[in-house]
């Protein structure tokens, strides 16, 4: 997982010293980009505790000084939180097990109140997918079993399929754009979550299985994941070009609904065929006649 000090490092090399008004009067530089003890001046820290700070030897970092470092690093927003989660990352060693995750019930009936009209699914903090309605889960997943989420042996993990699934890969136009959002938002999470022994097993899994993971994970992108674009070339209905927003829930905020709407009249006619094909009529009901929300087989 990674540390405070690998970030600072990686976005320390980032920065070249002219775009901050820095002279170098020509000479020759090691490095890429700020020096250790340029970034701590500008900081107004001094070189001896930054150094610690990067090399993980320093206890602890006020917020002031965290974002003196993000500033002169010009680190946005969301780069900004990725600093703070990571300084506040526990000193003690070792992972623990998650609790497994269960959608709130009423993230369960916003997916149900959206009928097949709209394709959703549930996305639980690893990207495992925790429910979907029958047009969600024929969007962007047909090829695999529809009612695994309800069993959390055999949830689909979205990551894993982006990565490891070749149907899905051959799914998105746009794949490569995709994944580096995937990637980015996954060091995001594993910054709030550095303990989670699930969440290391899966980064270790991706970067062992898949060149693109690994060189998209050594990039050190990291960003929040809530809207965009999906280019589809889709087995069923064609070509589709579809936006999804992702809806955060108060009660469960690890959870996510992402919610997919067409882009053009021809992407339009082409979810209304995926909702024709998965009506409501056509559902399996359990014995007290509710609609399951769930789905698939883990990769």
């Amino acid at each position: 997982m990674e540390t405070l000090g690998t970030f600072l490092k990686s976005r320390r090399a980032r920065v070249r010293p002219a775009e901050i008004g820095l002279r170098t009067y020509g000479t020759t530089r090691r490095v890429p980009g700020l020096r250790r003890e340029e970034l701590a001046q500008l900081a107004g820290v001094s070189a001896g505790y930054y150094t610690r700070l990067e090399q993980g030897q320093a206890e602890t970092a006020s917020e002031q000084v965290l974002d003196a470092l993000a500033r002169v690093l010009r680190l946005d927003g969301i780069e900004r939180v990725h600093l703070h989660n990571l300084a506040r990352r526990p000193s003690g060693p070792g992972l623990c097990e998650p609790r497994r995750e269960t959608p709130h019930p009423r993230v369960l009936a916003l997916l149900e109140s959206l009928d097949e009209a709209t394709p959703a699914i549930v996305l639980g903090r690893r990207g495992d997918v925790l429910a979907w309605n029958r047009t969600g889960h024929a969007l962007i997943a047909e090829h695999i079993d529809f009612h695994a989420p309800r069993e959390p042996t055999r949830r689909p993990s979205v990551p894993r399929m982006f990565f490891l699934d070749p149907l899905t890969r051959d799914l998105y136009r746009n794949w490569e754009e995709l994944a580096h959002v995937h990637v980015a938002y996954l060091r995001l999470t594993a910054g709030r979550y550095p303990t989670d022994a699930r969440l290391a097993e899966l980064i270790g899994e991706l970067s062992m299985r898949s060149d693109d993971f690994a060189k998209m994970w050594a990039a050190g992108e990291v960003a929040d994941c809530t809207v965009g674009s999906m280019r589809l070339r889709h087995p069923t209905v064609g070509a589709a070009n579809v936006t999804y927003q992702v809806w955060l829930q108060p009660d469960s905020p690890d959870h996510r609904l992402e919610i997919y709407t067409p882009d053009d009249s021809g992407s339009a006619d082409a979810l209304r065929i995926l909702t024709h094909q998965h009506h409501p009529d056509a559902e399996r009901r359990d014995p007290a006649g509710r609609r399951h929300l769930a789905g698939d087989a883990r990769l």
